[in-house]
């Protein structure tokens, strides 16, 4: 019957002596470790002597048998290990700190992943801090069993937003194995220091391509620790400046036609903005008409989008030819004399070289982006955790596919 509860239960190294307890719905079951997994510190795992019964007994939650609720009991022993002191005894069916099985944890971890909040607290009976708890020392075990990063050869680097006053999460990006290996709160050099840190000096010099934004910071520390790495400046941040620019000429242009009397005309300008901000082969056929109307009503409105989409094809064209129509933009968008597109132009040819590399290499921060996108649907999933710590973890369980298989499961 033992070994069929240890099944059940899917714990190792374990010793079922009984039902310690049984109430309503919950049954408690008195266990001990084998004689080979005990004595070991919690935290090295090192075989170490006694030194006392702590303080009594402890209970574990375990996965649910049915419609009950299991508990492991145990008592909560001491050793003292010869590099950690004095600290409560390893067991084999749960990790150090926490109350809850290896196997239950895993669970939770999984579910964190895939349900949303309300699912995950409802199906597993938890709080939704317990859950980032959990999701915490799942992704610390993980990682130490994963060991060093893998050497990446190109990365992105990307911060992303994810609560108001200025809240940052600092993400880098292995575009080669697709996921994301390091994240930690803030945005500034001291920050992505500490990545460069941790990856080791022999490992940053192997690094060929980043990509990256125009965040100065993150080229500061890009020159410093991988001097010989090619930056790329994001292609998608390149074609959002002549966007938000396109968008500015917009709002001047409705301006000054209110400031006139000329309300009406102001108020069409005013309602163009979805299709200033459109690409030309995503525009409707009403958006399409709407643009023709623009460009008989007001001529530099109309050019500010041409020149917005001209960047954006020479920007999708790549290599060398792309290469040729960036260069030449910069003449053209100079030359429109539209101040917010002459801004643009200069801060294209500020950071040509790196444009040019991105386009060289093919390589954006795209997929970096495709993680941001991920991550605030991970974020809306997380509201309640009130930390990033929590929230990062939860990201590296599923972007950095540390997440653990659900128990049972190959």
């Amino acid at each position: 019957m033992a070994s069929v509860l240890r099944e059940f239960l899917g714990v190792d190294d374990t010793i079922i002596d009984g039902v310690a307890d049984h109430r309503p719905g919950v049954v408690v079951l008195s266990v001990r470790p084998r004689d080979r997994a005990t004595r070991r510190c919690s935290i090295c795992g090192r075989k170490s002597p006694w030194y006392d019964r702590g303080r009594g007994w402890r209970t574990w939650r375990a996965l649910d048998c049915g419609v009950m609720q299991v508990d492991l009991r145990a008592e909560a022993r001491r050793v003292r290990c010869r590099k950690h002191g004095v600290v409560v005894a390893a067991v084999p069916w749960a990790r150090r700190g926490s109350g809850f099985t290896r196997h239950f944890e895993d669970t939770v971890a999984w579910l964190a992943t895939k349900a949303s909040q309300a699912a995950v607290q409802e199906l597993m009976g938890v709080a939704w801090r317990t859950v980032g708890a959990i999701v915490r020392r799942v992704v610390a075990e993980q990682r130490t069993r994963a060991g060093p990063i893998v050497q990446p050869r190109r990365i992105g680097i990307d911060e992303k937003s994810y609560r108001r006053g200025q809240r940052y999460i600092t993400l880098v990006v292995d575009h080669d194995r697709n996921r994301l290996i390091w994240a930690a709160e803030g945005r500034s050099a001291a920050v992505l220091r500490r990545f460069f840190d941790h990856l080791g000096k022999e490992a940053c010099a192997q690094v060929q391509v980043v990509s990256r934004d125009a965040a100065p910071w993150i080229k500061q520390v890009v020159d410093e620790r991988c001097p010989a790495a090619v930056q790329c400046m994001d292609p998608f941040h390149v074609v959002a400046w002549a966007t938000e620019a396109a968008e500015l000429e917009r709002r001047d242009q409705a301006r000054s036609f209110r400031s006139i009397g000329m309300s009406g005309r102001a108020g069409y300008i005013k309602g163009t903005r979805w299709i200033v901000r459109t690409g030309f082969e995503n525009l409707s056929q009403g958006q399409r008409a709407g643009l023709e109307e623009l460009a008989a009503m007001n001529e530099p409105l109309y050019h500010a989008y041409l020149l917005k989409e001209q960047l954006r094809q020479a920007i999708r064209t790549a290599g060398e030819s792309g290469c040729a129509l960036v260069t030449a933009w910069i003449g053209w968008a100079r030359a429109s004399n539209l101040t917010h597109m002459v801004t643009v132009a200069d801060r294209v040819a500020d950071n040509l070289e790196e444009i040019h590399a991105a386009l060289i290499h093919r390589i954006s921060n795209a997929r970096t982006e495709a993680f941001n996108t991920r991550l605030q649907m991970i974020n809306r999933r997380a509201y309640g955790f009130h930390s990033a710590q929590a929230l990062i973890a939860l990201a590296m369980l599923d972007l950095g596919r540390l997440c653990p298989p659900l128990p049972g499961r190959a």
